[in-house]
């Protein structure tokens, strides 16, 4: 028979495996699985996009926007989001866009100019 001491760390080695494989599959379920956060690739494209075709503007990459600005002074703040209709709104004097999905250079062009 076996005895209270082997038990114990039988019980403690068993929880210890649990903890470390639980552990390893959080962290691969909270970056994504190529270890890697999930980024906007409309939102990279259309930074881009205006750094080239609208070199005067300065393009500052947020979490879910992007803020443009000429001269140190806002100029507008581009979202992608296909949750929220596409349209334009005011944020004080900021425009604020929304697409669904990456602006061509004609309508960049129509807000920037």
């Amino acid at each position: 028979m076996i005895d209270g001491t082997w038990w114990l760390l039988i019980i403690i080695a068993v929880i210890a495996v649990l903890w470390l494989i639980a552990s390893k599959r959080g962290d691969k379920a909270a970056t994504g699985k190529t270890g890697t956060p999930p980024s906007n690739d409309a939102l990279q494209k259309t930074a881009a996009l205006i750094e080239k075709a609208f070199a005067h503007y300065r393009v500052t990459r947020r979490a879910n926007h992007l803020l443009i600005t000429e001269q140190d002074k806002k100029v507008a703040m581009i979202t992608i989001d296909k949750k929220i209709p596409v349209g334009e709104r005011l944020l004080g004097d900021v425009a604020v866009i929304n697409y669904h999905s990456a602006p061509s250079k004609a309508e960049l062009k129509k807000i920037l100019v």
